[in-house]
C-alpha cells in the first residue's frame, strides 16, 4: 500500500511542531516529533556549546535515523518534525563553522550522517517553514523555554542562511511556506490554503481523493524535483573546516 513521508522543516521557533500536529490530525498521519525536551545535552549545550555540541548532535541524529527507519518499516503515512538533512547540513555544519565542533568531531559526524542517509528512504515532500529572525524570536519567547531565551539573533540568522542554501539544493519535492504571513494555529483559512497546496503536491490521488488546483498564493511555493542536485555538496563545501 502506498504511503507518504512528509517532513516539516524550519529553524528554531518556526512552528514545526504546531504544523506537525495539525497535519497528523487532519490526514490521520502518524506524527514523529523532535526529541527536544528528552535530549539530556540540550541545557548543557546552551551553556557551553563547544563542550556539548558533538554529543547533542549525535543524540538528535541517532533518534532521527530511528524515526526514518520506523516510517519505512511501518509503511504508513507519517509527518516528521525536522529532517535528517537539517541535522547535518544546517545545525552540525553551523557548529563546525563556528568552531564549536572540532574538525575531528565534524568529520566523524559527517561520515555517520552520510552512511545513514544512503540507507534511508528519502521523504516524499519537504514542507519548509520560512520565518524571519524577528518571527523566530517571537515564537521562542512565547513558548518560554529557559534554555532558548538567550539564543543570539546572529545565531538564528546564520541558521536561516544555511536553510536557504539547503532548500536551493534539496532533491526532494519542496513546498516553501511564508510562515510570517500564515497562522495555522488560529486562522482556518490559512489551514485550508495549505491543505489545497498539499493535495496538489502528489500524484497519488488515492491518498487524498481528486486533486484540487489551488488558487495562486505567493505565500506558498511548490517545487517538484526534476533533476536532483545532491545536497551533500553542502557537506563537501565544509569538509575543509579547521
Amino acid at each position: 500500500m502506498a504511503f507518504l513521508h512528509i517532513v516539516v522543516a524550519g529553524n528554531i521557533g518556526a512552528g514545526k511542531t504546531t504544523l506537525t500536529r495539525l497535519l497528523a490530525g487532519r490526514f490521520g498521519w502518524r506524527p514523529y516529533f523532535e526529541r527536544v525536551d528528552s535530549n539530556p545535552f540540550l541545557e548543557d549545550f546552551y551553556s557551553d556549546m563547544a563542550r556539548w555540541a558533538f554529543a547533542l548532535q549525535v543524540f538528535f541524529l541517532s533518534h532521527r535515523v530511528e524515526d526514518h527507519r520506523l516510517i519505512a518499516e511501518r509503511g504508513e503515512s507519517a509527518v516528521q518534525d525536522r529532517s535528517l538533512s537539517e541535522d547535518a547540513l544546517i545545525f552540525a555544519r553551523n557548529l563546525a563553522e563556528m568552531g564549536q565542533m572540532s574538525p575531528r568531531e565534524w568529520d566523524s559526524y559527517r561520515r555517520l550522517f552520510e552512511q545513514a542517509r544512503a540507507l534511508l528512504r528519502p521523504p516524499d515532500l519537504v514542507l519548509y517553514l520560512r520565518r524571519s529572525v524577528k518571527g523566530l524570536r517571537e515564537n521562542i519567547h512565547q513558548r518560554g523555554r529557559d534554555y532558548e531565551a538567550e539564543i543570539p539573533e546572529d545565531y538564528l540568522a546564520r541558521l536561516n542562511g544555511f536553510y536557504e542554501e539547503w532548500i536551493a539544493s534539496e532533491e526532494a519535492p519542496l513546498l516553501v511556506v511564508d510562515a510570517d504571513r500564515t497562522d495555522f494555529l488560529e486562522n482556518g483559512e490559512d489551514v485550508a490554503c495549505l491543505m489545497r497546496q498539499l493535495e496538489c503536491a502528489f500524484d497519488q490521488c488515492e491518498l487524498f481523493g481528486d486533486p484540487i488546483k489551488p488558487p495562486r498564493d505567493d505565500r506558498f511555493v511548490l517545487r517538484r524535483s526534476e533533476s536532483p542536485v545532491a545536497s551533500l555538496k553542502l557537506l563537501g563545501e565544509a569538509r575543509s573546516i579547521g
